[in-house]
């Protein structure tokens, strides 16, 4: 497992991630929704990883739902930065980074791929998440 950590500018969000890939073999994708296309997300997932959300003041964390509303986008209320996305499903909280918010987002050199989910329904959406996102954990931090 490799180690990686990010978070938002202020500091109000860390992220930790254990992968089982190196960076440089993990498969990034570019969503073309227009939330992540006008944050120039570009996102990874490691089913066999794991991610830590850790929050310092959760008034300053916006979850933002848009679409299905099957996801909270993670945005902190107080820089702006994007770092996360994290959903319920039946395997549990899964979530999908946000590769610009990690310290080592250079190291994640395959190029990205244009993904497009725009036609599937609540429950496909769901499933996809449940098997193709890491398994993850948000908590307060103090």
């Amino acid at each position: 497992m490799s180690e990686h950590s990010g978070g938002c500018h202020c500091g109000n969000i860390d992220l930790r991630l254990m992968l089982t890939k190196p960076p440089e073999e993990m498969d990034v994708r570019a969503d073309q929704c227009s939330f992540c296309r006008k944050h120039d997300a570009l996102s990874i997932s490691d089913p066999a990883g794991r991610a830590l959300i850790a929050v310092r003041d959760e008034v300053c964390l916006s979850r933002y739902r848009f679409g299905l509303k099957t996801a909270d986008f993670l945005v902190c209320a107080r820089c702006g930065v994007y770092v996360a996305a994290v959903c319920e499903t039946p395997a549990g909280l899964r979530a999908v980074i946000n590769i610009q918010a990690l310290a080592d987002r250079a190291r994640f050199t395959v190029p990205p791929r244009p993904v497009d989910y725009d036609g599937e329904h609540a429950a496909a959406r769901l499933a996809r998440r449940a098997t193709r996102w890491m398994p993850g954990e948000v908590a307060s931090r103090a």
